[in-house]
């Protein structure tokens, strides 16, 4: 997942304004305690920023593989 990814599956899944809001401030134990706006700068990989955040939020696992991620198989 590269970051342009990142940024359309936390729209997709969040909205814009929320999605931002997230990003920005809520702070993500598997990272560090960092944001994942820190966790991005600090060279941390998109995609695992973009798990951390759908654990923290609940995102059912089926939403998980956002975009640039292939869907498992069945």
């Amino acid at each position: 997942m590269t970051r342009s990814e990142f940024s359309r599956a936390v729209v997709d899944e969040f909205g814009e304004a929320y999605g931002r809001t997230l990003v920005r401030d809520l702070v993500l134990t598997p990272l560090g305690e960092r944001t994942a706006e820190q966790a991005l700068t600090a060279g941390v990989a998109p995609r695992d920023i973009w798990f951390a955040l759908c654990a923290a939020m609940d995102v059912p696992r089926e939403r998980w593989y956002g975009a640039g991620r292939p869907e498992p198989r069945r």
